[in-house]
């Protein structure tokens, strides 16, 4: 289980300085943020990735995945083929896909099923193509696909060669699903596991049915993190760990005086599994 950095929150930094903030926190690779203004963008991939790709293996990190713009959900951009050959190309072999909403005033539960579900028909026959592998990640909220169970309903019957699941802890926790019993689920398509820790409380009495989240450094949220990893070591997971890193700073400083230390939090509780 190699300990990746989601770039999400890197916009502003060029490939020579994700070289310098692997070698400054711990990061044994990337989950590479390919989105409009990122140094890797959906227009520059077919030349930028390979070239990131070399440049931050040169110095011993891999591009494990690749995280698409959240809203791409459906393969009909004129740039999906060339980012998916640029991906092969480079050997990274997971790609994350955006999110597909459900409103249940407006829309067909089962039909919002069947439109995601012909989406990935699709995915599949491109990541057969380009021999990569197509995931979705289970975020809470009012998106299909937001736990372990309803991620089932999108991925069930197609091939996990070509199609996976990204599974995430904190998010599961929001939708009060038992880590151990959702990995059971979708254990044949598990592909990706994300790491950040989430902070649950009840709102103010007078508002019972509410509950405040706030994103944390790891250990300091609600994430039962030694169960996470026994249960990944139990289960032989062998792929990325993708760290987010998404809790608030008021500055730069303080994000990276938080960063540090939960790169070797998560790597001891891997490392303690694995001994």
């Amino acid at each position: 289980m190699k300990l990746v950095f989601f770039s999400k929150t890197f916009k502003d930094k060029s490939i020579p300085d994700l070289v310098d903030a692997a070698h400054e926190f711990g990061f044994e690779g990337y989950d590479l943020c390919v989105r409009p203004g990122y140094a890797v963008n959906p227009e520059n991939a077919t030349s930028a990735l390979p070239e990131a790709v070399k440049r931050l293996a040169a110095d011993g990190f891999s591009v494990e995945m690749v995280t698409a713009p959240g809203d791409l959900v459906s393969p009909d951009h004129p740039w999906v083929e060339p980012l998916l050959g640029a991906m092969g190309e480079s050997g990274i072999r997971l790609l994350k896909l955006g999110y597909a909403h459900y409103d249940p005033e407006r829309e067909d539960y089962r039909h919002r099923v069947s439109e995601v579900r012909h989406a990935l028909s699709l995915w599949e026959k491109l990541g057969e193509r380009y021999g990569v592998k197509i995931c979705y990640h289970t975020h809470s909220g009012m998106c299909l696909g937001l736990n372990c169970a309803a991620l089932m309903h999108l991925v069930d019957g197609f091939d996990p060669k070509h199609i996976g699941a990204y599974i995430d802890p904190a998010h599961m926790l929001l939708n009060g699903e038992p880590f151990a019993f959702g990995v059971g689920m979708v254990r044949e398509y598990l592909a990706i596991v994300a790491l950040k820790d989430v902070l649950v409380s009840r709102e103010p009495s007078g508002d019972e049915g509410k509950r405040r989240t706030r994103w944390v450094p790891a250990g300091e949220g609600c994430v039962p993190w030694s169960e996470v990893f026994a249960e990944l070591a139990r289960v032989g997971f062998d792929g990325p760990l993708t760290i987010h890193a998404e809790y608030q700073a008021e500055t730069p400083e303080e994000h990276r005086a938080k960063l540090k230390p939960e790169v070797e939090y998560f790597r001891k509780k891997r490392d303690a599994c694995a001994a």
